[in-house]
């Protein structure tokens, strides 16, 4: 173990961006795999296989290479470029002292107000487009899973966030995250599952109630 991470540490000296990109799609490969898991254990727990279906646990290896794909084209490109631009631009612009208060409190509120919402949106496009829906469908569920997804998160990446901006060196703070979406992935996979679940229309209903208000304002 302790090779394999001298030879993760020499491969991001070395090439940080490609090292980045392929632990990503590593990483969410395997959260999907676990993501399936739980959809498949949940599934049964709530009847929701028919009785002349097959229940045995079989790995939908097409769905976790699209995903390890959102790990390889987006999460590891961005997420590198995010995290380096974002310390580079609080520490020599803002000129925060690195590890304050200040330093990660604003790096954890520009975290989950720009780069969170942006990665949930592509997440839940992409997922949909690649199940083969139509754009009027993938809105659709846009629309359904996004705001709880981003509500529910926001009570845990925050916290999670405070202790990677704390503690853990730039270099490391994506594989860090993307060790925690492995968790994520399995929630987000329970979240599109739900499909119209009455705690998601309470979120749908009650932006509704806010699009009235909006207009008859």
């Amino acid at each position: 173990m302790i090779r394999l991470w001298k030879w993760y540490q020499n491969c991001l000296v070395v090439h940080p961006v490609k090292t980045q990109v392929i632990s990503s799609a590593l990483i969410w490969g395997s959260g999907d795999i676990a993501a399936q898991a739980v959809t498949h254990s949940t599934s049964k727990k709530h009847h929701l296989q028919s009785r002349n279906e097959d229940k045995e646990f079989k790995i939908n290896w097409r769905r976790v290479a699209t995903t390890s794909l959102f790990g390889l084209g987006f999460v590891g490109p961005v997420g590198h470029f995010w995290y380096e631009g974002l310390d580079r631009l609080i520490r020599l612009r803002l000129q925060l002292r690195p590890n304050s208060f200040s330093f990660v409190a604003t790096k954890v509120a520009a975290d989950g107000i720009i780069f969170g919402p942006f990665d949930l949106l592509v997440f839940f496009t992409y997922m949909g487009f690649s199940t083969g829906k139509s754009a009027a469908q993938v809105k659709e569920d846009v629309k359904r899973d996004f705001l709880p997804a981003l509500i529910l998160e926001g009570g845990v990446w925050p916290i999670v966030q405070v202790a990677n901006f704390r503690y853990i060196p730039v270099r490391y703070q994506l594989l860090y995250v993307n060790l925690f979406c492995l968790l994520d992935s399995c929630f987000l996979s329970w979240v599109e599952q739900q499909e119209n679940a009455p705690w998601k229309q309470w979120f749908k209903s009650f932006l509704t109630l806010k699009e009235q208000e909006g207009k008859g304002g």
